[in-house]
């Protein structure tokens, strides 16, 4: 093997490992909440504070999930976006701003 390719593999091998660990930063979840249906599914979820929950829209219209007391909030989210959301401790009953009647709570404990 040439000087040459060697440092490319192992230039390649060392940029693993930091690669691997953004990506699965990138996609860490712990919980799914997905908006389907008009619906928050699961509409009540238990979790540890400081654990996130990645908010799905599924249906074709936009949706929101607004923390009441404003713990947090995921922006307006059209068709299949999705937001991944740090819950803070206590218990956060929340709503989409578009549909008030929708509705759901997180307990983080």
């Amino acid at each position: 093997m040439s000087n040459f390719s060697r440092r490319h593999l192992l230039a390649a091998m060392a940029a693993t490992p930091l690669a691997l660990s953004a990506a699965r930063a990138a996609s860490h979840a712990d919980h799914e909440v997905t908006i389907e249906g008009f619906k928050f599914i699961p509409e009540t979820l238990n979790i540890q504070a400081g654990q996130v929950v990645r908010f799905v829209n599924k249906d074709g219209a936009p949706h929101t999930a607004t923390a009441n007391e404003g713990g947090f909030d995921t922006g307006t989210l059209k068709r299949n976006q999705i937001v991944d959301v740090e819950i803070p401790a206590g218990t956060h009953s929340y709503f989409c701003k578009f549909h008030p009647a929708m509705k759901g709570v997180i307990t983080a404990s």
